[in-house]
């Protein structure tokens, strides 16, 4: 299987020709496949916890069977202008004794001198189920835990690290991450996602034990609301949640932004607390080259990043991406100023 990508330069067609050169930022990596970023500081350096996309020879479906991935690596970043690092292999999928295939995208955690790598993969049933593993640097090598977490299912888990020492573990992701399988945090395979006119699924928050091992409570759903104050609907499309949740904290208030999947767009939503109530903000980033788009925000020294993939790296195939970063910004009001990744 291909794993990487080739010495050669895909041949790009006349449209991605154009978008590569207005493109605002360029690959942190090129040497391998890369995806699903989450970028945290840790240890006074950028540690970016990314999919590792490679090519499994899958057929496309809408349940992303084509998304291969098998591993896991680190980035780390002595500053966000200098190049990126890969700190090579940190975890693979055959050192987990209960997942048996893809690796989603993952997300990292510090907590009394220790890391957390919390990470989504299939059960021989499969079921995604949520896990965690250990490690003693921000860049692994990291040990996991024997069986997935209790409480937990679907996919892309982040971690918020409140003011007050506090962590989250945010969840969630409908078709293939499988959310619209669930009530009340109990599985039916007769479970599909709502109806047009229904109100959308949010993601699923719970607190952490002091361990980061475990939940210290069942997870509860986040709702998103319009600016009057009504659930998102999930015939919304442009709106409504679909996956990728990352919460981040600026001027006192809670930011959760994420995909809408089939519309390609990022967008964010405000709220008090961790557990929401959000209402519905706007746009973060247009739609990029891919089908999927995945995201994390993240401070360092007092300017705001985002980071996200496409593939154009890989002249277009959805399932082969390149993490990228670009600097954000929020104005007077709290906003984020939306980005096109192409250029205005």
């Amino acid at each position: 299987m291909a794993d990487q990508p080739s010495n050669e330069t895909p041949a790009l067609d006349e449209d991605l020709k154009d978008l590569a050169a207005r493109a605002i930022s360029q690959p942190l990596v090129t040497h391998i496949y890369t995806a699903d970023p989450s970028a945290h500081v840790f240890e006074g350096k950028l540690y970016v916890y990314c999919s590792h996309d490679i090519e499994g020879g899958v057929a496309f479906n809408d349940d992303g069977a084509h998304f291969c991935m098998e591993d896991y690596h680190v980035l780390s970043m002595d500053s966000p202008d200098g190049p990126a690092t890969d700190c090579g292999l940190a975890l693979h999928v055959s050192e987990v004794p209960w997942a048996e295939r893809q690796m989603w995208a993952p997300d990292a955690a510090c907590r009394d001198g220790r890391y957390y790598l919390y990470f989504p993969a299939k059960t021989a049933e499969g079921l995604f189920r949520i896990g965690v593993a250990v490690g003693e640097h921000p860049a692994g090598p990291f040990t996991p835990q024997p069986r997935p977490i209790d409480g937990t299912y679907s996919i892309d888990p982040s971690v918020f690290a409140d003011d007050d020492g506090e962590h989250y573990l945010l969840f969630g992701g409908i078709w293939g991450g499988q959310l619209q399988k669930y009530r009340d945090n109990a599985y039916d395979a007769g479970n599909e996602e709502p109806r047009d006119g229904e109100p959308a699924l949010g993601p699923r928050i719970a607190r952490l034990r002091a361990d980061m091992l475990e939940l210290d409570e069942p997870t509860r759903e986040v709702q998103i609301l319009d600016e009057q104050g009504r659930p998102l609907r999930a015939d919304d499309h442009n709106r409504r949640y679909f996956e990728g949740p990352w919460l981040h904290k600026y001027e006192g208030r809670y930011y959760l932004s994420y995909s809408t999947g089939n519309t390609h767009l990022l967008c964010y939503a405000v709220g008090d607390n961790p557990y929401g109530p959000f209402t519905y903000q706007g746009q973060v980033l247009r739609p990029v080259v891919g089908w999927t788009t995945h995201h994390s925000i993240c401070e360092y020294e007092g300017r705001w990043y985002l980071f996200y993939h496409d593939s154009l790296l890989s002249g277009g195939v959805t399932h082969l991406r390149s993490v990228k970063m670009v600097e954000l910004q929020h104005d007077a009001e709290g906003r984020i100023v939306p980005i096109n990744p192409y250029g205005v």
